[in-house]
C-alpha cells in the first residue's frame, strides 16, 4: 500500500494536520494523481543536488502534462483548469530555483511519515497531550468569538458617530437660521420656542457625546484586556508548540487563526481611530461647557496608540525557524558558510503594507554570548514583506540566500574551542524593521529561537543534541547562556522527544518496550518515568559504561543506519532493534527453533545484528548472535538479502539458512520477501554462461559455528578447509561465490 493511501485512511484529526502543509507550493491534487511516481523517486537527494532536482522537476512536469491528457478526455473541466495551473506554478516557480520544490516534497513526504507514526502509537506522552488539551482549545475558540464581538462592536459605534454626526448638522443648520434673524424677529415666541427646541437639542448632542465616548471607551478595554490575557497567551502558546514542532514534535498549526485575530484588532482599533478623529473634527465646529470630547478625547487616543504599538510589536514572528535546506530535519542548526533559510510573518495583514516593510536580518545583535566566536551574515540580508511569495496571501517574508561566516578574532584567527564548547554555544538571528502606516510609526523586533554554529559536519549530532535539550527544557526565546547551567529534564518527556526524533526522521516512532530499553540503558536501572530527573551530561557528555562514546552519539548512529540502510524494514516494525541481550533471550527461549529478532549492537556505532533460537540435540535451548553488521557491509548487501541468504556452517554439516521466523512467528518471507532486490540467489554452472565467459557470482553470507568442545580459535582454522567440507558446498555453491564468503 502506497504512503498516500495510508494517509487517506487517518481519522479526521489527523487528515487536519496533513491539510496544514498542502497548498499552493505543491498542491494536494498533484500529491493524489502522481502519489506512486511521487514516493518512488529521491527527493531528499534532489534537495542537495541542482542538476537532479531540475531533472525530477522536468519529469514532474511530464507526469502532470499525461495527467493533463488524460482528464481532457475525460473533459473534467475542474480538474482541467486546476492541472493547468498547476503547470504553470511549476515552470514560473521553480524552473530557476529546482531546489525549492524537491525540499517541500520532501518536507511534505517526511510530514507523512511522521503523522503515520503518530497515528499507530497508542498513547500520547505527556508534552503532546499539553499541547492539545481541552483548555487550550475552549481558549482558541474564547479568543475568536471575542475578536469577533469586538468587530461588531466598533461597527456599530461606527452608526453612533454617523447619527451623533448627523445630528449635529441639523443643530448648526437651526442654530445659524436664528442667528440670521433680525433682533426684531428673534424676540418673537416661535424663534423662542426654537430656543427651546435647540437646547433639548444641545441636550441630546451631549448625551450622545458622552454615550459615544463611553462606548469607544469599552471597545478599548476589551481590546486591551484581550490581548493582555488570552490573545498573549494564544501567541506564547503557539510559539511553544512551534518549538515542539521543530525537535520533531506534532505539527503547529494556528498562525493563520491568530493573523486572523490580530488583523481585526487593528483593523477595530484603526476604526476606533478614526470614530476619534471625526469626534475632534465634530469638536472644531461645536464645543460648549462641559463638552466631554475635550477632556475623554486625549487619553483614549494616547491609549488606542498604545495597543498598536504592542498589537504591531508582537505580531511580527518567526514563522519558520532558520534552517538548511540539506538537513531540513535539524533546524536551528547552522554550518558556516552554508545556506540557510527562515521566514517571517507579520500578522496585521492589512494590504497598505505590501511591499512597504523591508526587513534586515543580523546575528547576535546587542547579545553577548558564551564563547569569543563572532559571526556576520553573508548574502541578502535585507528583503521586503509581500503577500504575494505565501499560498494563503499572508504578510511575510522569506530569506533563502543568508550564510553565517565566522569573522577572525583580534589576535587574527578564528575561534578555536572543544567540540562540545561550540555545539554549546547559542547564538540569536535578529530581525529589524519598521511600519510607517496612518500617522504611527512603529519600530519592531524579533529573534529567532538559539541556533547552533558548527563548522564541520562532524558536529551536527552534538549540536542537533543542544537544540533538543533547550527546546525541551525551556520556553525562554533568548536564553543565550542556557548551557552554562543546564537544567535536568524529565525522563517521561525525554523519552517521548527520542521516540519524535524516530518518527520524524525516519518514519516509525519508539512503543514503550523500546522506550523503556532506552531509559535503562540512560539512567542504568528501572526507573519511574515520571519522577526521574536526567541530566545533560548523562545524555550528552558522559561514556556509556564500558563505552568509548555517550548515549546520543549512539543513538544518533543508529538514526542514521536506519535512513540509509533498512528504512522500509523499520518502518514495517519488522526491526525490534532496542532489546537488551537479557531480554532477547527471554523472548526467543519458548520460541521453535530459527526464530530469530533484530537488534541494534551495543558495543558497536551504527550496528545491527540478529540472534536466532536453537535446540540442541539433548533438548537444551542455545542462542546465536551474528556479529553486528555495520553502514560499510550494509552498503554492499542489502540487509534484507543478508537474511534471506544467510547461511551456517555447523561442523561438517550441509550449510544452510537458520533464519525462519521474525519473532514472535511471521514467516521470514512472509516478513522480508516485498524488500528482497532479487530472486533468492542460485547455483551458477559454468553451462549458465556469464559475462563474456565468466562464471556470474553471488555474495553470500555465511557464518561457522564450532561446537561447545571445540578449542578456541588457533592458527590452524585460517589454513583451507577439508576437502570432505569443501565438496559438501560445492554440491550447493559456486566456487567464486565459497571463495567470497570464506574471504
Amino acid at each position: 500500500m502506497s504512503q498516500w493511501s495510508q494517509v487517506q485512511q487517518l481519522e479526521i484529526k489527523f487528515l487536519e494536520q496533513v491539510d496544514q502543509f498542502y497548498d499552493d507550493n505543491f498542491p494536494m491534487e498533484i500529491r493524489h494523481l502522481l502519489a506512486q511516481w511521487i514516493e518512488s523517486q529521491d527527493w531528499e537527494a534532489a534537495a542537495n543536488n541542482e542538476a537532479m532536482a531540475m531533472i525530477l522537476l522536468q519529469n514532474l512536469i511530464i507526469q502532470v502534462d499525461e495527467q493533463l491528457d488524460r482528464v481532457s478526455q475525460e473533459k473534467n473541466l475542474l480538474l482541467i483548469h486546476n492541472l493547468k495551473r498547476v503547470r504553470k506554478l511549476l515552470q514560473g516557480k521553480y524552473h530557476g530555483n529546482p531546489m525549492h520544490i524537491a525540499v517541500i516534497i520532501s518536507n511534505c513526504l517526511r510530514e507523512e511519515r511522521r503523522i503515520l507514526a503518530a497515528a499507530s502509537m497508542p498513547v500520547q506522552g505527556p508534552l503532546e497531550k499539553s499541547l492539545q488539551n481541552s483548555v487550550v482549545s475552549e481558549r482558541q475558540r474564547n479568543v475568536e468569538h471575542k475578536v469577533s464581538a469586538i468587530k461588531n462592536s466598533a461597527q456599530m459605534t461606527d452608526q453612533d458617530v454617523k447619527y451623533l454626526e448627523d445630528l449635529q448638522e441639523e443643530f448648526d443648520f437651526r442654530y445659524k437660521t436664528i442667528q440670521s434673524l433680525e433682533q426684531n424677529d428673534k424676540n418673537s415666541a416661535l424663534i423662542k420656542q426654537e430656543m427651546l427646541a435647540l437646547q433639548a437639542m444641545l441636550n441630546t448632542l451631549d448625551y450622545k457625546r458622552k454615550e459615544v465616548l463611553s462606548k469607544i471607551g469599552r471597545v478599548i478595554h476589551e481590546i486591551d484586556m484581550l490581548m493582555s490575557n488570552m490573545l498573549t497567551e494564544e501567541l506564547l502558546d503557539w510559539k511553544r508548540r512551534q518549538q515542539i514542532a521543530c525537535i520533531g514534535g506534532p505539527l503547529h498549526g494556528g498562525l493563520d487563526q491568530l493573523q486572523n485575530c490580530f488583523t481585526l484588532l487593528a483593523e477595530s482599533l484603526f476604526q476606533v481611530r478614526r470614530q476619534l478623529e471625526k469626534l475632534d473634527e465634530l469638536l472644531t465646529r461645536l464645543t460648549y461647557d462641559g463638552d466631554p470630547i475635550p477632556v475623554q478625547r486625549p487619553q483614549l487616543v494616547e491609549k488606542v496608540n498604545f495597543l498598536l504599538y504592542n498589537l504591531f510589536r508582537n505580531s511580527f514572528v518567526v514563522e519558520r525557524q532558520p534552517c538548511m535546506p540539506t538537513h531540513p530535519q535539524r533546524p536551528m542548526v547552522l554550518k558556516t558558510l552554508i545556506q540557510f533559510t527562515v521566514k517571517l510573518r507579520l500578522l496585521i495583514k492589512l494590504p497598505e503594507l505590501n511591499y512597504q516593510i523591508r526587513v534586515k536580518a543580523t546575528i547576535d545583535k546587542n547579545v553577548s554570548t558564551v564563547s569569543n566566536r563572532r559571526f556576520v551574515l553573508c548574502g541578502t540580508h535585507v528583503k521586503a514583506m509581500n503577500m504575494d511569495e505565501s499560498a494563503n496571501g499572508s504578510l511575510s517574508v522569506e530569506f533563502r540566500h543568508l550564510q553565517p561566516k565566522e569573522m577572525k578574532t583580534s589576535s587574527g584567527s578564528k575561534g578555536n574551542e572543544g567540540a562540545h564548547m561550540v555545539t554549546e554555544e547559542l547564538h540569536s538571528i535578529s530581525f529589524e524593521t519598521q511600519v510607517c502606516l496612518y500617522g504611527l510609526t512603529i519600530n519592531l523586533e524579533t529573534s529567532s529561537l538559539p541556533v547552533v554554529m558548527i563548522s564541520n559536519v562532524s558536529q551536527l549530532p552534538n549540536a542537533w543534541a543542544s537544540i533538543i535539550w533547550y527546546n525541551l527544557s525551556t520556553n525562554d526565546p533568548q536564553n543565550l547562556s542556557f548551557f552554562n547551567n543546564p537544567p535536568a529534564a524529565t525522563l517521561s518527556q525525554l523519552l517521548e522527544v527520542l521516540s519524535w526524533q524516530f518518527s520524524s526522521y525516519v518514519g516509525r516512532g519508539l512503543n514503550s518496550e523500546q522506550l523503556n530499553m532506552l531509559a535503562e540503558k540512560l539512567t542504568g536501572q528501572q526507573v519511574s518515568y515520571n519522577d526521574y530527573q536526567l541530566s545533560w551530561a548523562k545524555f550528552c557528555k558522559e561514556h556509556l559504561p564500558g563505552k568509548s562514546f555517550t548515549f546520543w552519539v549512539w543513538l544518533e548512529a543508529i538514526l542514521d543506519l536506519i535512513k540509509k540502510h533498512i528504512l522500509p524494514l523499520w518502518i514495517d516494525g519488522y526491526v525490534m532493534g532496542f532489546v537488551s541481550k537479557e531480554k532477547e533471550r527471554i523472548l526467543l527461549k519458548d520460541k521453535r527453533p530459527g526464530t530469530f529478532l533484530l537488534r541494534f549492537s551495543e558495543s558497536n556505532l551504527g550496528g545491527i545484528t540478529f540472534t536466532w533460537v536453537d535446540q540442541l540435540e539433548n533438548g537444551d535451548v542455545t542462542f546465536h548472535s551474528v556479529e553486528p553488521y555495520n553502514k560499510g557491509r550494509l552498503s554492499a548487501l542489502p540487509f534484507a538479502d543478508i537474511l534471506r541468504d544467510y547461511k551456517v556452517i555447523m561442523a561438517d554439516n550441509v550449510p544452510e539458512n537458520p533464519l525462519k521466523y521474525l519473532y514472535p512467528d511471521i514467516p521470514k518471507d512472509k516478513a522480508f520477501g516485498k524488500h528482497y532486490s532479487c530472486q533468492p540467489n542460485e547455483v551458477s554452472k559454468p553451462s549458465d554462461g556469464g559475462g563474456k565467459g565468466y562464471v556470474p557470482s553471488v555474495f553470500i553470507p555465511v557464518s561457522k559455528i564450532l561446537n561447545d568442545s571445540a578449542e578456541p580459535h588457533s592458527p590452524s582454522d585460517l589454513l583451507p578447509m577439508s576437502p570432505s567440507v569443501y565438496a559438501v558446498l560445492r554440491e550447493h555453491l559456486s566456487p567464486t561465490a565459497i571463495e567470497t564468503a570464506v574471504s
